[in-house]
């Protein structure tokens, strides 16, 4: 086994990098948890899909992503969005 010596300073900066990527992924991840339990209007789909209006209303009209519409807004459920990424990245 190849051992590395590292200074001290250099070590506590890596863990203190580390505890931050650790900080933000959380964040991230209760965001996301927070998406799950409620509906989403077309900007949050957009944003989450990387993708124009234009495009969300394509896929729309071909069926490719469920939706409720109430009034003139439309809403998406989370597990759907997910779906359709999954559904993407095969």
């Amino acid at each position: 086994m190849e051992m590395i010596m590292i200074e001290k300073r250099v070590y506590d900066s890596m863990v203190a990098k580390l505890e931050t990527l650790a900080g933000r992924i959380e964040a991230l991840n209760a965001k996301q948890q927070k998406r799950l339990g409620r509906w989403l209007d077309n900007e949050e789909v957009c944003e989450m899909l990387c993708i124009a209006k234009r495009t969300l209303q394509a896929y729309r009209e071909k069926r490719l992503i469920p939706y409720t519409q109430v009034g003139h807004k439309i809403y998406y459920k989370p597990q759907d969005v997910e779906a359709l990424l999954k559904q993407s990245k095969k």
